[in-house]
């Protein structure tokens, strides 16, 4: 059964008022309009709610019942309706957060989309920092959050994993290896290559592993940023080693990414946020977006 709330609405006024003109006057609509939404009431539950006669207005037996339940009815709805409207004006704001630069290639676009598409309003700072510079954006609140590689963390800040993020060879479609599925770490020790720098989360991951393997690559180039190993790939300086995610698909046509393999390698990336603070509303509706809550 639908819920007529203007039915009910015109029943606790007229209720209320006494009468048809008062009540009519309070909602601010005609005496027919009024009529017309108790009559609609009345045929929807099938009963007399209110009797009229040429010189008064009475509840009926079943109407002085219904009063009551009708009051709190509308009551709920109310409030449940405010509740509503002040969540979402809460959850109005600007909103920063801190992130390893790959993570903006390809993860974060559509999860800004759907945010600013439900939050219009809202206005997101992205600030992309080298692993070291995420904690520390957020251990200064000059970001509420930030996305980062796991590993050890200041003792102020929480993580919560997030995903998985695989080590892919990536070369330009005349390399050597453009045309393999996969390859062993072991077959890129005879290719130059250009790798993380010292200064990149990805390094300490990258060197325990080979490390592990006893391999030892020869890196040509070294790079901090991602992005940056993927323009000289698409120049054809050398092929690289790069998170899956710092190549946008789509973006260059000639790379080919190629899966490492024995062993496979990966990163974690995980959710980083202060033990102690509590995220705006703008904020926490952006990281429960990230988490898939």
């Amino acid at each position: 059964m639908r819920i007529d709330t203007l039915g009910v609405e015109a029943f606790i006024a007229i209720a209320e008022q006494g009468g048809f003109g008062k009540a009519a006057a309070t909602l601010h609509i005609t005496q027919t309009a009024l009529t017309r939404r108790l009559q609609n009431l009345e045929s929807l539950l099938g009963v007399r709610l209110v009797e009229r006669t040429t010189r008064s207005v009475a509840l009926t037996h079943i109407g002085e019942r219904f009063l009551p339940q009708a009051r709190r009815l509308m009551s709920d709805l109310t409030s449940a309706l405010v509740e509503l409207r002040e969540t979402g004006e809460a959850r109005r704001g600007n909103v920063s957060i801190a992130c390893v630069p790959t993570v903006g290639v390809q993860y974060l676009p559509r999860i800004m989309q759907t945010y600013s598409a439900r939050y219009p309003e809202n206005r997101i700072k992205i600030l992309d920092h080298a692993s070291s510079g995420v904690a520390e954006a957020v251990l200064r609140r000059e970001a509420e959050f930030g996305i980062n590689i796991a590993g050890p963390h200041h003792p102020e800040l929480v993580t919560t994993p997030l995903l998985e993020d695989r080590f892919v060879l990536i070369c330009r479609s005349d390399h050597a290896l453009a045309k393999r599925t996969r390859v062993t770490w072991k077959e890129l020790e005879s290719h130059p290559l250009i790798f993380a720098g010292e200064v990149s989360g990805n390094r300490p991951l990258l060197s325990a592993a080979l490390e592990a393997q006893h391999l030892s690559l020869h890196w040509f180039y070294e790079v901090q940023r991602s992005s940056t190993a993927v323009g000289l790939v698409a120049e054809g300086v050398g092929a690289a080693v790069v998170p899956s995610l710092a190549l946008q698909k789509g973006a260059y046509p000639r790379i080919r990414v190629v899966a490492l393999v024995s062993p496979v390698v990966s990163r974690t990336l995980v959710l980083v946020s202060r033990k102690t603070a509590q995220l705006s509303p703008a904020a926490q509706a952006l990281y429960d977006m990230i988490r898939g809550d």
